[in-house]
């Protein structure tokens, strides 16, 4: 109790008076929002750029994960997770990922906003959601934030997304993502992936074996790689056509973005 009682002491000492000795909750608030704005730029700022040259260790989706199979009975708790440079992910899972998921990544900066509006309109009259987020917000949200479907993890979503955008390049933005991503359950990144359902290492996947990872992604807990349904065949076929239609390549320094065709 005397603890606490120094604690609030102090903090009431620290609360700024007029000169009839009444406090000044306005001025105390706006200081304490002040440096707590001050704190919250310089550790995502500071974070973002370790993370432009560190590899990221863990993501908040891993622990999350791990805490859910703890308590499932039907679920090992395994957290595979191996980082590689950009240099050691294959040139096709990259085009892969980019065909299946987001077209407009060499081109965006950030968001796709057609998709956003295409999405709204859609969102409207079905109740299966459909998203719009790109590799970008999905590479921020898995790095940075706790997975939800919350405006306050959006809006933070927008705020990273921005940083990343601004502070990474492309290849790095695509390094972290395939680093991070899910790819099953407890499978973490692109050369986890590869050691487990393939047994080789990431940059050594075909086109075949990326195309099929890059199909699971929109919920590798029920699209499974190792037993892959007819609709995740049927998805890994349309991300092959894609494929062929970018040429087979992916060029960061040059973005041979081709026109979409639709699903």
């Amino acid at each position: 109790m005397n603890i606490f009682a120094r604690i609030l002491r102090t903090w009431y000492r620290n609360i700024p008076k007029d000169e009839f000795d009444r406090l000044l909750w306005g001025k105390y608030l706006r200081s304490l929002l002040f440096k707590f704005s001050l704190w919250f730029f310089s550790i995502t700022i500071g974070f973002t750029l370790l993370y432009a040259i560190l590899p990221v260790p863990f993501t908040p989706l891993m622990l999350q994960r791990c805490w859910q199979q703890a308590w499932d009975r039907e679920r090992e708790v395994r957290l595979r997770h191996d980082w590689v440079s950009f240099s050691e992910i294959s040139p096709h899972l990259q085009l892969a990922v980019v065909c299946s998921e987001d077209q407009d990544f060499l081109e965006h900066e950030g968001f796709d906003f057609e998709a956003i509006e295409k999405a709204y309109k859609y969102n409207q009259n079905h109740k299966r959601k459909r998203g719009a987020s790109t590799i970008s917000q999905q590479t921020a949200k898995n790095v940075f934030l706790w997975p939800s479907r919350s405006w306050l993890r959006k809006g933070f979503e927008v705020y990273f997304t921005f940083l990343i955008e601004t502070i990474w390049s492309k290849e790095r933005i695509m390094t972290a993502y395939l680093n991070s991503i899910e790819f099953g359950d407890g499978i973490y990144g692109a050369q986890a992936a590869a050691k487990y359902f393939f047994g080789k290492n990431a940059k050594e996947l075909n086109r075949q074996e990326s195309a099929l990872l890059a199909s699971v992604l929109p919920n590798p807990i029920e699209l499974n790689v190792d037993n892959p349904s007819a609709k995740v065949r049927q998805h890994q076929q349309w991300i092959l056509s894609q494929m062929r239609m970018w040429g087979g390549k992916i060029d960061y320094d040059d973005p041979n973005t081709p026109k979409k065709v639709d699903r």
